[in-house]
């Protein structure tokens, strides 16, 4: 028998990993933005999903699956999860656009930085008279 103590932190091991937003170039998808949007206003008003899902009278594995973007809501479900969080469809809409505004912001300068980096590269070329007797290359910036 050992002496050690047990271990009473749990260890979670993610089962996928986490979601990217802008990194691959693509326009951020519709039920992810309103998924997340969905989730930050129900975290900052500290309140559960079952909660909420009872309040919006939705079940809570459903606005779980829209949370996370898995799912695509219907605009009655939307309605029904804003008004839960007390919001209007509009404030829901009014928060989707600024985080679309804000992702698409993020990566058009990704891609920009992208671009740069690669015209630096491409700065850097071989000499015509830069080879050596041993066939080494020699680089120039």
């Amino acid at each position: 028998m050992t002496n050690h103590a047990p271990n009473r932190h749990a260890r979670v091991l993610p089962l996928r990993p986490p979601a990217r937003e802008a990194d691959d170039g693509r326009e951020p998808l519709w039920r992810q933005v309103v998924g997340g949007v969905l989730r930050r206003e129900r975290l900052a008003q500290e309140r559960t999903l079952k909660d909420v899902a009872d309040a919006a009278r939705i079940s809570m594995p459903y606005l779980s699956e829209v949370e996370r973007g898995l799912k695509e809501a219907s605009s009655e479900v939307l309605a029904a999860a804003a008004q839960a969080l007390g919001l209007r469809l509009a404030d829901l809409l009014v928060l989707v656009h600024g985080e679309i505004v804000r992702l698409t912001a993020i990566r058009d300068h990704e891609k920009a930085a992208g671009r740069e980096r690669s015209a630096a590269l491409s700065s850097v070329t071989e000499l015509p008279s830069a080879r050596s007797r041993s066939g080494d290359v020699r680089l120039a910036a």
